[in-house]
């Protein structure tokens, strides 16, 4: 067995906690992302473009990885440990799939399913930084409360656009993505994949007078 795939019992409170934060959960955090370049990749800047969009919730493997995922995927099940990342973005290019671009997912830290694509055009960003709209907006956000008490309201920040024509340029990054070949979950796994864990018990009237 790897090492990667033995799962030790936690000695420490801390370790407890990181793996507690693996285990399926009701409400799942957002996806991470993990971004691969083959041998001779001519789509690292796109990687990086998708890289810089997704962040923070990306990694992006600077290496050049020699793989074929369509072949084995054991590469990308060791970096998806690595990373705890359920997202991957694989690019390549050679003669026979010039410009090749592999998206899919990992469920437990096993490929689930692959799309693969031919970028027959791409478009990136020169001199330009991602920006937020609605800077106001996010610049006076406060923090996310579930309920609000009325009585206690002091004052509303509003914030609205008088020009009604709102122009966007494009300026990328854009890309053109041709359908190649697709490696699909069977019915068997997909359904395991999107299987919820139970909710907690809630603990009953009788139990909670024992509690108090």
């Amino acid at each position: 067995m790897d090492a990667l795939d033995r799962v030790a019992k936690p000695k420490t409170k801390r370790a407890k906690r990181f793996l507690e934060k693996r285990e399926p959960k009701l409400n799942e955090n957002i996806k991470n992302a993990m971004l691969i370049k083959g041998g001779n990749a001519t789509v690292t800047q796109v990687l990086k473009d998708v890289s810089a969009l997704k962040k923070p919730y990306s990694v992006l493997y600077k290496k050049k990885n020699i793989t074929r995922p369509f072949e084995d995927q054991t590469s990308l099940e060791f970096f998806s440990k690595k990373s705890d990342c359920s997202l991957f973005m694989f690019g390549s290019h050679n003669k026979k799939r010039p410009n090749n671009l592999v998206i899919g997912h990992i469920y437990d830290y096993h490929v689930l399913d692959m799309i693969e694509f031919y970028i027959k055009n791409s478009k990136c960003p020169e001199g330009t930084k991602p920006i937020r709209l609605k800077s106001l907006i996010d610049f006076f956000r406060g923090p996310t409360v579930s309920n609000i008490r009325l009585a206690g309201l002091e004052y509303v920040l509003h914030f609205a656009a008088l020009n009604k024509k709102i122009y966007f340029r494009k300026t990328g990054p854009s890309l053109d993505l041709v359908l190649r070949r697709t490696h699909l979950a069977s019915d068997d796994l997909y359904k395991l994949s999107i299987k919820m864990p139970k909710p907690p018990k809630l603990l009953g009237l009788h139990s909670l007078n024992k509690c108090y």
